[in-house]
């Protein structure tokens, strides 16, 4: 098989397990914006950001390093066995440091107490299963990661459902029958926390046919060199996530007490709106990463790399307009409450900042390839700089915004940095004019669309309707080749 068909394929099916459950969570906005308050859901989303940092740090690089090693490697039992002691041992020490330290955390972090005990479970059950998924993605298992993670997401939702709605509606018919017992008033975000444990804990036990099947031997000197290669990781993805979730917190710490989690509410439900760019950049992602390096050993794959980006570029421009022409269709679906719309002129700018690192993430291969991981260290850190200092000098002055312009400028500079550094250590020969083309013609049309003629569907459609056209005229047999078996054919 052709291998862009191939990666497209793979791309296709890593989508499925990312857009579906994803598409399914979607549900959850709407379902969690009408049980709570702008002020409640703003809190939940604070301890949601901790979540992602705490992630990052939990999993310190290793699905990467895992990547790098188990691809090279002759010996990917040792790479397997070495990883899952590696998570196991350092998951072990999380949650009794956790624990022992428990009072002093919950002021650290300011979450409530009776919240942290469900944030430190979900923690380590979701680190325990980073080494089998990525063993899933190694050995291009899409399918089985493609139900693991749908059924995940599944439960949580079934039970997000019972707790929220089905469960309040049983006991205000009925308030002696035997579900009384399991209500209590003014638990949504306890019974959110349980539903997040539920659908961990059944993910660790599909998963843990490689925790049984291991010979469990540990080789400290593989260990050390798969550390050296995961620690800038980590550090990239601890700035990644500050870059992506800390200015929930900032915006919770910096504005007026009796507005921050309003805001913060108002601002993440309306984040959810960029949802789809951000599907389709992790999807495309999950399918790239393995090809990368499967094939950075190949005849001239920076060529192939160069199609893989301009090809991205393409998809994405169509999502950006897209979803930003419908965003005041998408509001009612995703955010239904109009409490929390005031925020909706954040869209455009987060749809984009999520393009940008989508495109980020396509010029990393460079120092992925060549072990430079450092680099991407190096440049999520500028990132998290710029997004941590926009914030503070210029949340008080304009909320919210300040935050969308953050991470605007934070993945756009991560972006025009990778690219520079990775044209002197490892050059790729992207088209330029094409690339430029469709992204500057996608941005202005959806800032034509939203901010020129304050969001009217009918010049949004005109103006998709041109940019499809134009794309169509000049893609339409490139595209053919990679999704058309016939493609081929037809040059």
């Amino acid at each position: 098989m052709n291998p862009l068909k191939k990666l497209f394929k793979q791309t296709f099916v890593y989508g499925l397990a990312t857009v579906l459950p994803r598409m399914l969570s979607f549900i959850l906005v709407p379902l969690y914006t009408s049980v709570m308050a702008p002020g409640l859901f703003g809190k939940l989303s604070v301890i949601f950001a901790w979540f992602a940092i705490f992630n990052v740090v939990l999993a310190y690089g290793m699905e990467t390093a895992f990547f790098r090693f188990y691809s090279k490697s002759k010996e990917k039992n040792k790479v397997v066995s070495t990883s899952l002691i590696s998570i196991l041992v350092t998951t072990g020490a999380f949650i009794c440091i956790g624990f022992v330290f428990f009072e002093s955390l919950s002021e650290l972090l300011e979450v409530d107490k009776k919240y942290l005990g469900y944030v430190l479970l979900i923690l380590a059950l979701d680190a325990l299963v980073v080494v089998p998924f990525a063993w899933l993605r190694a050995n291009e298992k899409p399918m089985r990661y493609a139900v693991v993670k749908i059924l995940n997401v599944g439960i949580n939702l079934g039970l997000s459902i019972f707790f929220l709605v089905m469960l309040p509606s049983f006991v205000e018919g009925n308030s002696d029958g035997i579900l009384s017992s399991l209500y209590k008033p003014n638990f949504q975000i306890s019974y959110i926390f349980i539903a997040n444990v539920t659908a961990s804990g059944v993910t660790l036990l599909l998963m843990s046919e490689l925790y049984r099947k291991t010979n469990w031997f540990f080789d400290k000197a593989l260990w050390k060199k798969m550390m050296q290669y995961a620690m800038p990781v980590m550090v990239a993805g601890m700035a990644f996530s500050i870059n992506e979730v800390f200015d929930r917190i900032l915006l919770e710490k910096l504005l007026p007490e009796d507005v921050s989690e309003a805001k913060v509410g108002m601002y993440s439900a309306c984040y959810k709106i960029a949802l789809f760019m951000t599907l389709f950049a992790t999807a495309f992602r999950m399918g790239i990463e393995p090809f990368f390096f499967n094939h950075s050993n190949s005849e001239n794959p920076q060529k192939a790399y160069a199609q893989i980006t301009n090809y991205f570029v393409v998809l994405g421009s169509i999502i950006l307009l897209g979803v930003v022409v419908y965003a005041d269709i998408l509001k009612i679906i995703i955010v239904r409450d109009p409490a929390y719309w005031e925020a909706m002129p954040i869209v455009p700018i987060i749809v984009l900042a999520s393009f940008f690192l989508g495109i980020y993430h396509n010029l990393s291969v460079w120092y992925k390839v060549t072990d430079r991981t450092k680099f991407g260290a190096y440049i999520s850190i500028i990132g998290a700089i710029l997004t941590i200092i926009i914030n503070v000098v210029f949340i008080k002055y304009f909320e919210y915004m300040a935050s969308a312009i953050a991470t605007l400028v934070a993945y756009g500079s991560m972006m025009f940095l990778s690219f520079y550094f990775g044209r002197k250590h490892y050059p790729i020969p992207y088209n330029f004019r094409k690339i430029g083309f469709y992204l500057l013609l996608s941005i202005s049309f959806s800032g034509i669309a939203f901010y020129g003629f304050d969001r009217n569907l009918i010049v949004g459609n005109i103006l998709l309707a041109i940019f499809l056209g134009l794309l169509y005229k000049l893609e339409n047999d490139n595209l053919r080749k990679v999704f058309l078996k016939n493609g081929n054919k037809d040059n």
